[in-house]
């Protein structure tokens, strides 16, 4: 309904190649700022930047910026010798301005931009950590065994629901690094195939990662750029929440219809009192103020800063955890790896793919345009991974307006199940089963992603089209 569209604030057409880009630290006022844009001539007209015009030649820029991006996310997919991903992302985040192909200003201003969903996920990430040592996950693996009562597709079942659960409210990486590993051993405690539950873990960290902003690093960016609240985004996404996760029980209870047989052996029931209370208290409170903080406009990193502190603190106190840990927990080399890749996609865009993307992604919000969108987020997710994938997408993303940035958002979000590179969350699963000696074949988990892709990204287009035109 035209009441719909204009509730979610949809613009006018745009044009095929706008001059001006958007800088994602302005996608969410939708203020157009002069960035830098191909002219007809062989040169690339950038940033003035305090009265020097940076002039250059626009194939060389554009294939050293495609050269840097590509070597950043082979070394982050590889990490040879263990190194962390900003070993070789830091490196040609200072490459690009160095070379002349992104302004120092526009890095600067690239990294000002990041800050505040950077800070987020550091306190996300320090959340999940202080679950796990709070004995939430390991709760979590006692009740599902204990609640399947040896049944492989009871287990199967219990998986989705926490699984989904975990990566809506903890994020998707809380799944693949803590969940996984608990719901392996729950398998093996009950002498049942694991290979079902595992799949669970990471099919459900991506497709069940559209609920909440906080729910995957992606999902905070495309906030961000999308200028709904908290709760308009949950209200939005959650019919093609449960869509995605009705087609991914479908085709996994299918797919490992062989798998999912007999009985294993029946746990008894957990002593009353055994989950840790306190930790659940302060997750509900969290995700309660995530939903009134976007009300009263307080950032919800704010919000996910106080709930790391209310479980921090007790820990510290308690001598459950040391500095260190935390340290540890933050993931420094990580969020380095994030800021330093939002560098080099930045200059990437601006050295000629920028227009190109802005081409491809077709306005409107009926259904066929909102599909092809999806599609078109999920094959570039899988080309270049879907971080740099919603990077690269959503300034032109946003001149469509929400329904555009949340079309892409279930594209990069479901999309990463075909590939292993899709997703740095899939190749962190994968390491988790490898030191299991349980990695699956390649060949199995394309199959299976072939099944699950384009299904789910049909139900879920489909839903969404359905609640931007069902929402006042």
């Amino acid at each position: 309904m035209p009441q719909a569209r204009a509730a979610l604030g949809r613009p006018p057409a745009r044009g095929r190649s706008p001059p001006n880009r958007i800088r994602v630290g302005d996608l969410r006022s939708g203020v157009q700022v002069r960035g830098c844009s191909a002219g007809p001539g062989a040169k690339l007209r950038c940033w003035r930047g305090r009265g020097r015009l940076f002039r250059v030649p626009r194939a060389l820029a554009e294939t050293v910026a495609l050269l840097l991006l590509g070597v950043t996310l082979a070394f982050a997919v590889i990490r040879p010798r263990g190194l962390p991903e900003a070993v070789m992302a830091v490196p040609a985040a200072l490459g690009v301005v160095a070379f002349g192909i992104l302004p120092l200003r526009a890095a600067l201003d690239e990294l000002a931009s990041l800050g505040p969903t950077i800070g987020f996920l550091a306190a996300v990430l320090l959340l999940g950590e202080l679950c796990e040592r709070e004995g939430l996950f390991a709760a979590a693996g006692q009740r599902m065994a204990s609640a399947s009562k040896g049944r492989p597709v009871a287990l199967l079942g219990l998986v989705f629901g926490v699984g989904a659960a975990v990566t809506a409210v903890l994020s998707l990486d809380a799944t693949v690094v803590l969940l996984t590993p608990v719901v392996f051993a729950c398998a093996v405690r009950l002498r049942l195939r694991p290979k079902p539950q595992v799949y669970a873990c990471t099919h459900l960290a991506n497709s069940a990662s559209l609920l909440l902003p906080v729910s995957n690093l992606t999902n905070l960016l495309a906030f961000r750029a999308s200028g709904l609240t908290f709760a308009r985004f949950a209200t939005t996404m959650a019919l093609p929440w449960l869509a995605a996760i009705g087609v991914e029980w479908l085709v996994l209870r299918r797919f490992f219809t062989s798998d999912l047989v007999g009985r294993g052996e029946v746990v008894a029931e957990p002593e009353p009192g055994g989950a840790p209370r306190y930790a659940i208290v302060v997750l509900a409170l969290t995700l309660l103020g995530f939903g009134l903080a976007s009300l009263v406009h307080v950032d919800p990193a704010v919000v996910a800063a106080l709930g790391a502190l209310a479980l921090a603190v007790p820990a510290l106190g308690g001598r459950r955890v040391r500095p260190a840990d935390l340290g540890r927990a933050v993931g420094l080399p990580f969020l380095a790896f994030v800021a330093a890749l939002g560098v080099v996609v930045r200059a990437v865009s601006q050295a000629g793919l920028g227009p190109l993307v802005d081409r491809l992604l077709p306005a409107g919000t009926s259904l066929w345009s909102l599909l092809a969108v999806a599609v078109v987020a999920a094959v570039l997710a899988n080309l270049t991974n879907n971080l740099p994938a919603i990077l690269l997408l959503l300034p032109a993303a946003a001149a469509g307006g929400p329904p555009t940035v949340l079309a892409s958002l279930v594209g990069v979000n479901i999309g990463p199940n075909l590939t292993y590179v899709g997703s740095l969350a899939t190749l962190l699963w994968r390491r988790v089963l490898r030191e299991r000696h349980a990695e699956p074949a390649v060949a199995e988990f394309l199959r299976l992603g072939a099944l699950t892709v384009p299904a789910a990204l049909l139900a879920t287009t489909v839903a969404l089209w359905i609640m931007l035109r069902a929402l006042p």
